[in-house]
């Protein structure tokens, strides 16, 4: 039986004042309508979460964490449904369709086993002083499309956790699994606990500035977390903003080319170009250069282009008709600044399809360099001395992410420790996991997602100093 896709408000499954048209990114063509809430089934989930709020916080730990295994569960028991959906909303294939629930499911597993327990940074014949974690109240988990199902998995597991409740806004090119994971929230939290609520990018501005919600959780581009860190500021909301990339891969003259360009490869081109983290720029030493441009080449070409849903394919389309336009006008930028290898546009009746695409001969100042393409295109720059490569690799505003390719781990190590992002890779990129902080440098970012530093920032601390 399918899932439904409707809202989830105080925990009723509900139609909205609207229908919003989900486009196949394969086609072009919408495949599927779902609700669009209107302003005032907005307030409702506000009002219900804040309602709902005080009760969950007060649950022993032990059955919030119960409560979110069997979310897990459930997401477990249904993946094949919501992987097959991921794919007709998404566009990406559908091994990457279950790699994603799969790892939703993982990082759910991962909160229902945590802990914040109080710790004692003062005992002795004056004082005994402990610091608490308690809930904010009303977190708001507000997501992009190209990770749709883990990053509102990610969001949602700290925030019960600790005890909030938990209103999900997702991307309105991506709503329909999050819709489903609501249908499988809803006889799992209490009332109100969980609310996922669709809008047609109108109803952010009002979770950021509510006086009744405490914290806003929010993925997606340096522009937009501008705005939600500015219309936050007028009620001090907690925020935590993981925002856009443009990762710069350094690769030494070292290497086994042969045996890093399939990482390389894949550290670019994972879900056609659209992930932060990617490497977006890529740094090769001049001694490497030309047999290493050769050999992401000959990976691009292996590529198959096609609906995820049919076998065989490894890449699928651009999520959205706006970032295709974007890709396009990249290609346009890459022929004129540089040397496209391979690649392009792949001619198709309807569907936002671009081929991997490498480009080389292309410096610093241009703008498929300077700026996050997110777009299976990726520029290659030539270096012949380290200390001028890592000065341009920091000269971006982003620093979400970087990684250095070495035979020498401890030289590439001594690099690393020179490169300002959140994360630096060495000898891979991409890894991520519920352990391992993850917060972003420069305008990449603000707060620290993950591990219990980033468990912390779903909760207020809250010391209890005690006079002997």
């Amino acid at each position: 039986m399918a899932l439904p896709t409707k809202l989830l408000i105080n925990g009723q499954l509900l139609d909205g004042c609207g229908l919003l048209s989900v486009v196949d990114p394969s086609t072009g063509e919408p495949f599927v309508e779902v609700p669009r809430a209107s302003q005032a089934q907005m307030e409702a989930a506000i009002a219900a979460a804040k309602a709902a709020q005080p009760a969950w916080g007060a649950t022993p730990l032990f059955t919030r964490r119960e409560r979110l295994a069997r979310f897990a569960d459930a997401v477990a028991q249904n993946a094949d449904e919501l992987a097959r959906t991921l794919v007709m909303e998404q566009g990406k294939p559908l091994d990457q369709a279950h790699a994603e629930i799969s790892y939703a499911e993982f990082f759910l597993r991962h909160f229902a086993t945590a802990d914040l327990p109080a710790e004692i940074v003062q005992d002795d014949e004056a004082l005994r002083v402990e610091v608490h974690h308690r809930p904010l109240g009303v977190v708001a988990g507000i997501t992009p499309w190209n990770f749709p199902v883990l990053i509102a998995a990610y969001k949602l597991g700290p925030s019960l956790l600790l005890g909030n409740s938990f209103i999900l806004k997702p991307a309105p090119t991506t709503p329909v699994t999050s819709l489903m994971l609501g249908a499988l929230a809803r006889d799992i939290f209490p009332p109100g606990v969980v609310n996922i609520v669709t809008d047609a990018n109108d109803l952010g501005a009002l979770l950021t500035t509510h006086p009744d919600v405490a914290k806003i959780s929010f993925t997606g581009s340096t522009p937009t977390g501008r705005k939600v860190m500015a219309s936050a500021a007028s009620t001090l909301k907690r925020i935590t903003l993981e925002l856009g990339g443009n990762d710069a891969a350094i690769v030494l003259d070292d290497v086994d080319v042969a045996a890093v360009a399939p990482k390389i490869f894949a550290g670019a081109f994972l879900n056609s170009g659209q992930v932060c983290i990617a490497i977006k720029r890529l740094y090769v030493h001049d001694r490497v250069y030309d047999a290493l441009c050769g050999a992401l080449a000959a990976q691009a070409e292996t590529a198959v282009l096609g609906n995820g849903l049919d076998a065989g394919t490894s890449m699928g389309p651009l999520q959205n008709a706006a970032q295709y336009a974007k890709a396009q006008h990249l290609l346009d930028v890459a022929a004129n600044d540089g040397t496209i290898v391979v690649g392009g546009i792949e001619a198709r009746n309807g569907g936002y399809f671009v081929r991997p695409t490498i480009v080389r001969d292309i410096a610093d100042g241009s703008e498929l360099v300077d700026e996050e393409q997110f777009a299976p295109i990726l520029p290659i720059v030539r270096f012949d001395d380290i200390d001028d490569v890592v000065r341009r690799a920091n000269a971006s505003p982003y620093g979400l992410g970087g990684s250095v390719w070495s035979g020498d781990v401890d030289r590439a190590y001594e690099l690393a420790q020179r490169i300002e992002s959140g994360t630096v890779w060495i000898n891979h990129h991409l890894h991520f996991g519920p352990h391992i902080p993850f917060a972003g440098a420069k305008q990449s970012g603000y707060g620290v997602e993950f591990s219990e530093v980033g468990l912390a920032e779903f909760g207020q601390t809250h010391v209890i100093s005690i006079a002997k």
